[in-house]
């Protein structure tokens, strides 16, 4: 969680006009201190990366009545989700990313819906889908380990700029709450290692921020929301699915 000091600076964001393992880098990029994205705002209610598509766009047709996943593994859930997203358009053109919680795992399409690329990645330690009060204005070292979950819901994300230039995918500000670079400051947390473990349990390490491998947020998640805004759906994992995303379970019984 990207939560210490936040500076004062303006990003670069550019606005949108509409409203697997991989290889893992041997060299995880250090983040700084980051300033919030301009119009960035919450909206609540595994095998991976490039090995499955990172850096490539999906080769198959564009659709609009369903999600492409190009083959990819994905839970019912995140299915279920990524169907809705496409047919009723949630997304509005913009790209897209669904964090299955349960699987550890991150999915990235495009505005049509085509799977763009999956990863498996690191979240919060602690299990919940609810972002502890105040925890955005807390010092890393005050958040107490119950309090470091990956919140659920429905966010509208935008880049950001650090002040050493490197840049994060805010999902939640006010929460600090991010998607970005997996960190390995701490020898101790092994978070290239965890991010390579099969078990699920090992990937909960975080206060709460979704890590990535460096070359699939180079490859896959920067240049998916560099010339727009985007969407991140997060999947709950104590919650039921229609209890965060009610929408979705009504146009489900709808059409069934």
């Amino acid at each position: 969680m990207l939560n210490v000091l936040r500076p004062k600076i303006a990003n670069r964001l550019k606005q949108s006009s509409g409203a697997g393992i991989v290889a893992l880098a041997l060299v995880a990029v250090v983040l700084g201190l980051s300033a919030p994205p301009a119009k960035a705002q919450s909206q609540a209610g595994g095998a991976d990366p490039a090995a499955s598509g990172a850096g490539r766009p999906s080769s198959g047709p564009s659709r609009t009545s369903a999600a492409s996943f190009a083959g990819e593994s994905a839970s019912t859930d995140a299915r279920a989700i990524a169907d809705w997203v496409a047919r009723v358009k949630d997304n509005q053109g913009m790209p897209f990313i669904i964090v299955d919680k349960k699987n550890t795992k991150v999915f990235v399409f495009d505005g049509e819906a085509n799977l763009l690329g999956a990863t498996s990645a690191l979240i919060g330690l602690a299990r919940g889908d609810e972002s502890a009060p105040g925890v955005g204005d807390k010092k890393l070292s005050s958040i107490r380990p119950n309090e470091r979950t990956t919140a659920a819901g429905r966010f509208v994300a935008s880049l950001g700029q650090d002040l050493s230039d490197q840049d994060v995918l805010w999902v939640d500000y006010k929460a600090a709450l991010a998607l970005h670079r997996v960190l390995s400051r701490n020898s101790k947390e092994a978070r290239l290692q965890r991010m390579a473990s099969g078990i699920a349990n090992d990937h909960r390490i975080t206060f709460g921020c979704i890590d990535v491998p460096v070359i699939f947020y180079d490859r896959i998640v920067h240049p998916s929301f560099a010339e727009s805004n985007g969407v991140v759906y997060i999947l709950p994992e104590e919650k039921s699915l229609s209890a965060v995303f009610p929408m979705a379970s009504v146009w489900s019984k709808a059409t069934t």
